[in-house]
């Protein structure tokens, strides 16, 4: 099987590079990824409901 490169894309990033959401291509779910020196974490981001936060995914750009 090949292998898939840049599966997720940064959307957004606010302060350096400290708090990201990143978009998983094939399926739309959106991840929260929060880094503090070398700490870190990675969640999915729920909307109000507590559900995932889906954004439409398009065919390669």
């Amino acid at each position: 099987m090949a292998k898939k490169d840049n599966r997720f894309k940064k959307v957004y990033s606010q302060g350096m590079g400290t708090i990201e959401i990143w978009v998983d291509k094939e399926t739309g779910v959106n991840y929260l990824h929060r880094a503090n020196g070398y700490a870190g974490g990675l969640t999915v981001l729920l909307d109000r409901e507590g559900k995932p936060v889906i954004t439409a995914v398009k065919d390669e750009e």
